[in-house]
């Protein structure tokens, strides 16, 4: 589901109104605990968390103009799906996740590259999220971005 949302908060007014609690917590979630240094903003249509090019300037790759994305959610047809490109380009935080996720999760985990999908949204493990966002500074992200860039 596509939003034409200028901000995080637009993005939840759009959303679906059962979705938007869990949306909010999720934001509010990664808001009191990513690492200082990362931005929130609307990125690629989702609310997204980011290293600013005033930190980072040459930004994506892919995208200069962009600046490094980091994290994000969307409230998808059927799920909210969390992004994460930690878990994607760092395997023992990939290892962790996937290893931490039934002690906070009686569901089977619905994982992607990056992605990870709630079909559930009251059974969003918010406490395992938290854990998440806490383990990478925007300094390891970077470090990690550009070893895996200059492969």
């Amino acid at each position: 589901m596509q939003y034409k949302a200028t901000s995080p908060e637009d993005y939840i007014k759009q959303a679906p109104e059962e979705r938007r609690n869990a949306l909010k917590k999720l934001r509010k979630t990664i808001k009191d605990n990513i690492p200082k240094g990362f931005e929130e903003g609307i990125q690629y249509g989702m609310i997204g968390y980011y290293v600013p090019h005033s930190i980072y300037p040459d930004g994506y790759h892919c995208t200069p103009t962009e600046p490094l994305p980091f994290m994000s959610f969307a409230s998808q047809k059927n799920s909210i799906n969390f992004y994460h490109s930690g878990i994607y380009a760092k395997k023992e935080l990939h290892d962790w996740f996937v290893s931490e996720y039934p002690k906070h999760s009686n569901r089977k985990l619905d994982m992607g590259k990056s992605c990870v999908r709630f079909k559930k949204i009251d059974e969003i493990p918010y406490e395992l999220i938290t854990e998440l966002v806490k383990k990478m500074t925007v300094g390891e992200w970077i470090e990690v971005y550009e070893s895996a860039i200059k492969r």
